[in-house]
């Protein structure tokens, strides 16, 4: 079986932790900080962060382009907190010139959970996961306002989605990568696999 090549976007945020997840998982995990590291994966997540920095390093960095191109080539993703921003298709209250990927069907509001202190923990039921809920770590976290028809909710807390799931990408408000329970990254390379096999054939 092929090990599954994943890139983590490594310009800010969560980068160590997620990495630790997905070689944990099985997966041949890497950063991506160049177009060159890019092409090398088959996979990529877009960790937190701070939403409007990531925008801008992008460009800095020369990536922007490159990931339109393998997101619209179906590259698989696993967006977390600020990643989720960048790929939603409408940022609320983003900035003038802060890109969005305009991948995700939902429109999202950043730091819709309030500021740093106001950071917290949940159980949270995800559908994909089956009957126990995963502790969802929750700092700064955005706050989807509207889910569009091209995405299904998979997970919710009170009356608000807080993770999606559409083709071959999960994006999630929360933190996956800062408990020691790999099921949505799990989930996520199983299904990266499947929409890779299915784009092969």
């Amino acid at each position: 079986m092929t090990i599954l090549r994943v890139g983590v976007l490594a310009l800010q945020g969560n980068v160590r932790e997620h990495l630790m997840a997905l070689r944990g998982c099985g997966a041949e995990a890497s950063t991506v900080r160049t177009p060159a590291e890019l092409d090398a994966v088959d996979a990529l997540v877009l960790p937190g962060g701070e939403s409007t920095t990531m925008s801008r390093l992008l460009q800095v960095f020369n990536l922007e382009m490159p990931l339109r191109e393998r997101l619209a080539a179906g590259m698989p993703t696993l967006s977390t907190c600020a990643g989720l921003i960048l790929m939603s298709r409408e940022v609320l209250d983003g900035r003038s010139d802060q890109i969005s990927l305009r991948i995700l069907d939902v429109s999202v509001r950043r730091n819709g959970y309030g500021r740093q202190i106001e950071s917290f923990e949940a159980d949270v039921p995800v559908t994909l996961l089956g009957v126990a809920p995963f502790r969802a770590v929750f700092i700064r976290a955005p706050l989807i306002e509207h889910v569009g028809p091209d995405a299904e909710v998979i997970a919710t807390f009170g009356s608000n989605a807080v993770a999606v799931a559409q083709g071959p990408h999960l994006g999630l408000c929360f933190h996956p990568e800062m408990t020691n329970d790999a099921r949505l990254h799990q989930v996520f390379l199983e299904r990266a696999a499947s929409a890779l096999e299915v784009n092969a054939a």
